[in-house]
């Protein structure tokens, strides 16, 4: 059975599956094709929307991650002065000031995801800068005034649930199917713009989504 037929069938059933034991995932091919889908759903979730704050809402209720299921950003104190040549060239002002915030996106106790966001205070109202460099709000409702619209540069996976394909055996005769599955802390990143309606880039980010965007029953 091919690969993308097997994940077809998986993400029907994604929202629908609460059976099962509570996290940690088994490390078995089956739990494995099981964490693949729903990381994917949520992907799919994250690149058709705006908002990824908005959309971690949702995946955090749904799944029942934390009650009330609202997104807090943990605001790093210290931000990078140096703005990276590469990041830099992306806005439409690159010699206007640039300023960095850095977070951890929350829900509960949980942590999310994780953002470096470099953005142009020039572009924003005094309210908005002065949250986003004191507040606890993420940085897309902040300036969700502006009516602005996103664009997606890149969408990396971190984490490769089969490295060496989806038919390939993980299992070793030593190995327990009901041992722990070991996940790294970052399962996958995006990159993206943050754009004004007149088109002009006003935010460059970089959001990497953490293993406990599975910390539900399964």
């Amino acid at each position: 059975m091919k690969r993308s037929y097997l994940l077809f069938l998986l993400c029907i059933s994604v929202n629908a599956y609460t059976a099962g034991s509570a996290f940690p995932w088994r490390d078995n091919q089956t739990e494995r094709l099981k964490a693949l889908a729903f990381m994917q759903t949520l992907q799919v979730d994250l690149l058709s929307h705006t908002s990824a704050t908005d959309t971690l809402e949702r995946w955090c209720g749904s799944h029942g991650l934390a009650d009330p299921a609202v997104i807090v950003a943990e605001l790093d104190p210290n931000p990078k002065m140096i703005v990276p040549p590469d990041v830099r060239s992306r806005f439409s002002h690159p010699t206007e000031l640039i300023r960095h915030r850095h977070v951890k996106l929350l829900c509960g106790e949980l942590v999310l995801s994780e953002a470096d966001n470099w953005y142009q205070p020039h572009l924003l109202t005094l309210d908005m800068n002065r949250e986003l460099a004191e507040g606890s709000t993420p940085f897309g409702k902040v300036v969700q005034p502006l009516h602005y619209y996103r664009i997606t540069l890149s969408s990396n996976s971190l984490w490769e649930p089969f490295p060496l394909g989806l038919d390939s055996k993980l299992r070793t005769p030593n190995k327990n199917p009901q041992s722990q599955l070991e996940l790294p802390f970052y399962l996958f990143e995006h990159r993206a713009l943050l754009m004004t309606p007149s088109g002009k880039v006003f935010s460059v980010l970089i959001e990497r989504y953490t293993k406990n965007i599975l910390n539900f029953s399964h």
